[in-house]
């Protein structure tokens, strides 16, 4: 080995072994077990989808998992088709579309009002240990259901229970409470390039 690709080694090993000294410091740190509460928001694809990448990885750590469907009405995905079937996954499709097709703000408002009524009862239950609530963020941003009562039920829900809410504009006392915040940006979709929505790829 010449000594310029012996000191680049050389200097790599330092590297890394200050690296793995930061992270086993960083991992002794972290000392709580607890449920996680985290936000997925933005305007990137992929929001929902990461969430039910983690309902996977929960059913097959054998965990309990809750889905709860806002604003979406469809029942022909492919995470439904292929969750619902799991003896381990309660799943429900809470809303009547976008509320662009629906255009009735009372009909909206009373849908959010029966759906968060089986989100609460999850949020309460500790038989569940994850609990998704998709497209939760544009109930709050629309004033469709109070703040506070959603707030109260993540807040209370039992310890060990981790909560995934995903939806655009996600307001500020949420990702204040929440343990993660990711914010999903979007650089190019190609919907905007004249693409049509994939089954398998986006629902």
């Amino acid at each position: 080995m010449s000594d310029h690709n012996s000191d680049t080694a050389a200097r790599h090993r330092v590297r890394m072994q200050r690296k793995k000294a930061q992270v086993d410091a960083a991992i002794a740190r972290a000392d709580q077990k607890k449920g996680v509460l985290l936000v997925l928001t933005g305007h990137g694809k992929g929001k929902s989808t990461s969430a039910f990448g983690s309902v996977a990885r929960a059913l097959g750590h054998d965990l309990n998992v809750g889905v709860c469907q806002f604003i979406k009405a469809r029942t022909d995905t492919g995470e439904e088709a292929f969750f619902r079937q799991h003896p381990n996954c309660d799943w429900h499709v809470l809303g009547d579309g976008f509320t662009w097709d629906t255009q009735d703000r009372t009909a909206d408002i009373q849908s959010a009002e029966r759906g968060w009524a089986i989100a609460e009862a999850m949020l309460a239950d500790a038989k569940y240990d994850l609990v998704v609530l998709d497209e939760l963020t544009y109930l709050l941003s629309l004033g469709y259901l109070r703040a506070d009562r959603v707030l109260d039920a993540l807040s209370e829900r039992p310890r060990e229970q981790h909560a995934i809410v995903t939806g655009r504009s996600a307001i500020a006392p949420l990702r204040e409470l929440a343990d993660t915040v990711s914010e999903i940006k979007e650089e190019k979709h190609a919907f905007h390039a004249g693409i049509q929505a994939q089954p398998g790829l986006d629902y």
